[in-house]
């Protein structure tokens, strides 16, 4: 499935909701169903700097694939980054560093964000690409 594709279900699934209570919940729900990141990457070099709750991120680069694993301190944020991954996950490095993430206006979700969560939101994009940039053959 390409990043496109992955996408346009993660918009699908949000048109399912009608207010943002839901919406919230099912970010909720998809943190909470997020692999944990293994315990020796739960590091400080790993925490993106920019969110208010701790979110640590590993990327890995595999085969010309990506694989990203994380986690955090805060359950909305938690959902917020398990999208992210659900997009990326598996894709080229390449394809990530030049993913422009639409599903994210499409939904709304920054909009619907207290500023520094979506300050957070932008930095964890951004780091997403940063490590998938340095994987670029």
């Amino acid at each position: 499935m390409s990043i496109k594709e992955k996408e346009q279900e993660i918009i699908d699934e949000f048109a399912l909701y009608d207010d943002w209570m839901d919406k919230y919940e099912y970010i909720i729900e998809l943190g909470k169903d997020l692999p944990l990141i293994e315990a020796q990457y739960k590091t400080k070099d790993r925490l993106i700097k920019g969110c208010q709750s701790q979110v640590w991120l590993h990327a890995d680069c595999k085969d010309n694939k990506m694989k990203f694993s994380a986690d955090s301190d805060a359950i909305i944020t938690k959902g917020i980054i398990a999208l992210l991954i659900r997009v990326v996950n598996d894709e080229s490095p390449a394809d990530v560093a030049t993913s422009e993430f639409k599903f994210i206006k499409e939904i709304g979700l920054q909009e619907h964000l207290s500023p520094t969560r979506s300050n957070g939101l932008v930095s964890m994009v951004k780091d997403m690409k940063l490590n998938a940039l340095k994987a670029v053959k």
